[in-house]
């Protein structure tokens, strides 16, 4: 059953983290606006919070979970540096001279 959990993608690249960033602020700007507009004008305060939080949850649907259109520019990661041997595994900070500072 874990197996089943593990196959489901959980990443999301940078611009899809844009993307669903300025979808989740359009949302909620339009939400607050129309909730707003129509609570104001039949005078009830409730209205304007059950349609902000009617935004909140569809840019949460539609932004949370890591859809494709999210994943469409990953990263290319460079190749990994084979180790070399034991003789310059010593961080290039540690083999040169410290300075006395005065």
């Amino acid at each position: 059953m874990l197996s089943a959990f593990k196959s489901i993608p959980t990443h999301m690249d940078y611009k899809g983290q844009k993307l669903a960033e300025q979808i989740f602020q359009g949302i909620i700007l339009v939400s607050a606006v129309i909730g707003f507009i129509y609570g104001f004008s039949i005078q009830q305060f409730g209205w304007t919070v059950y349609i902000m939080l009617a935004g909140f949850t569809i840019s949460c649907l539609l932004t949370l979970p890591p859809w494709p259109v999210f994943r469409k520019n990953p990263l290319n990661w460079q190749p990994a540096v084979p180790e070399t041997s034991g003789e310059n595994r010593d961080k290039p900070q540690e083999s040169q001279k410290k300075k006395k500072h005065k």
